[in-house]
């Protein structure tokens, strides 16, 4: 069933590169913004509370929609681009195996407890 799980999030994933396609930015965005949410790894420096808490909000995928349609309704290209790479990112460390972090450590995650690799 994981596997299954893994492929479903791929396509997915491929969804949010034609929908950034659709947006007309150079393609070149697409990979130098996919990393920026780890960003929210910082919030580790303070503590697991802060850090989980900060990485969540940066890795819910309902973040993503929630901007992305913000971004559509108001015609700004700039908004859906911050939704979908959001959104991209949060699929990408689901096929990974990675989830939202629970406040007790950086690698108990909603869906594993162990590093991924």
């Amino acid at each position: 069933m994981e596997i299954l799980i893994q492929i479903e999030e791929l396509f997915i994933f491929l969804g949010c590169i034609f929908l950034f396609y659709r947006l007309d930015y150079k393609w070149w965005w697409f990979p130098a913004l996919i990393m920026l949410p780890d960003v929210g790894m910082i919030g580790y420096l303070v503590n697991n509370t802060v850090g989980a808490i900060i990485y969540n909000l940066l890795h819910f995928r309902g973040t993503g929609v929630v901007l992305g349609m913000y971004g559509f309704s108001r015609g700004s290209r700039k908004w859906m681009l911050i939704g979908i790479i959001l959104f991209a990112h949060a699929t990408m460390d689901r096929a990974i195996g990675t989830g939202l972090k629970y406040f007790d450590g950086f690698w108990h995650t909603s869906l594993s407890t162990e590093p991924f690799l």
